[in-house]
């Protein structure tokens, strides 16, 4: 490896990988990501892989429509093969005043152009027939809505910045960050760390002018290392596979598409056509945190012990919301951890206080928000602007007051009410 080098990236999964991306994009080519195990490790490798443009603030909206198309660049630059399927989805509302929080989405929707549209409950069953209409008042059509491949979209960004001028290593962990004396960083790190092991490897260094901490699920590990306390906490997520549903397969062959991707808030919780099943996945209100003080370098592509009995309730509404449901057999349950910034929002942008390092930390949502992100930090770095008003994203409307008791009260509060009406000026 050099000894110098304009940025390094640390951490490669979606987010880092689309930093080193739009880096190369804009014109920075001398810039290098570190990976401490292997690509998509930590969360990016089992997230469900949905993509939205619907978000309740409109400035997150604009990144992720932003992301979404992107994709077809990358692809193509790239030559790697996404598995994207853009279904379109359905929010559906069982409340009056959910139906109402609706349509002012869709009202701040067509403000921003996106093809969203108002629907009955009728209309939103021919469209997804394992709806149960009874239970719902309306609903929201997004036509762009999807789901696609979390391993293969990766390595998209990853070849498209390679083929830019970026380099990538892996099996390389970072294990310091000091101020160099000439100014920018030493970055210190293991090479041949395959990421199994709290330190095998041998120790090296490479002097970069910016450091990225993209390091996800060791977001707080690296912040560390130059004496930040981010406000970052881990969360257990689960979603479960179905075996084949006829149902299914019968719609895909009279209609020779997908079945839509699916938001029933008053279940919380999501659902997606995966082959010829179903997947679920949940937002529950008995949410649990994961590893909360410190994430062990040696964990990777790992699972975590299902507990299908906390997710239970919202399970319950499911089936009866979606009937299919209760006689398909469930083939896998996934639990995974993925991290969220106390008000959910990426933590994005410059520290103050120390010149040339730089978070994409916090992007619960990687593909729906990640090549956004990308974009943004790309054109700060650069440009000295990020580009969008990204106030509700920037890394430094956290102060020292969000201590590690406030941050992991906050997000937990913050998971188990995603799928809440949120009212204006109400502190989260």
């Amino acid at each position: 490896m050099k000894l110098h080098t304009q940025v390094v990236v640390i951490g490669g999964g979606v987010v880092g990988c689309s930093v080193l991306y739009h880096l190369t994009k804009l014109g920075w080519k001398d810039v290098v990501l570190l990976e401490r195990s292997e690509l998509t490790s930590g969360s990016t490798w089992h997230a469900a892989g949905g993509m939205h443009t619907i978000n309740g603030d409109p400035n997150v909206a604009k990144l992720q429509k932003y992301t979404i198309d992107l994709y077809q660049e990358i692809q193509e630059i790239s030559g790697q093969d996404i598995g994207k399927h853009e279904t379109g989805g359905i929010m559906l509302a069982a409340t009056k005043e959910r139906f109402e929080w609706l349509k002012s989405i869709h009202a701040r929707g067509s403000y921003l152009g996106f093809e969203t549209e108002i629907i009955s409950p009728k209309e939103a069953q021919k469209i997804m027939p394992l709806i149960n209409p009874k239970h719902f008042v309306g609903a929201l059509h997004d036509s762009i809505e999807g789901h696609l491949d979390p391993y293969g979209t990766t390595w998209a960004y990853a070849k498209a910045a390679k083929k830019q001028g970026g380099e990538i290593y892996q099996n390389v962990r970072v294990t310091d960050l000091q101020i160099h004396p000439q100014g920018g960083w030493r970055v210190i790190y293991e090479n041949g760390n395959s990421g199994e092991s709290e330190s095998q490897g041998r120790v090296e260094e490479i002097h970069a002018e910016h450091v990225v901490n993209a390091g996800g699920l060791w977001a707080r590990e690296v912040g560390r290392m130059v004496g930040l306390e981010l406000p970052v906490l881990a969360m257990e997520h689960m979603y479960f596979l179905t075996e084949d549903i006829p149902e299914v397969k019968a719609f895909n062959q009279e209609n020779e598409h997908e079945l839509p991707a699916v938001i029933d808030f008053d279940g919380e919780i999501y659902l997606r056509q995966e082959q010829q099943g179903m997947l679920m996945g949940t937002y529950e209100k008995a949410c649990k945190p994961w590893s909360p003080k410190v994430t062990p370098w040696n964990f990777g592509q790992d699972l975590l012990p299902p507990d299908l009995e906390r997710i239970a309730p919202s399970l319950e509404v499911g089936f009866e919301h979606f009937p299919v449901f209760e006689k398909a057999g469930i083939k896998k349950v996934i639990n995974g951890p993925f991290t969220f910034a106390p008000d959910g929002n990426p933590l994005i942008g410059p520290v103050r206080g120390l010149p040339g390092f730089w978070c994409a930390c916090a992007v619960m949502a990687g593909f729906s928000q990640g090549g956004g992100v990308g974009l943004v930090l790309a054109n700060w770095m650069i440009e000295g602007d990020p580009g969008f008003d990204v106030w509700g994203m920037d890394v430094s409307r956290f102060g020292d007051w969000a201590t590690l008791s406030y941050t992991n009260t906050k997000v937990q509060e913050n998971y188990s009410r995603r799928f809440s009406i949120r009212f204006p000026n109400e502190e989260l």
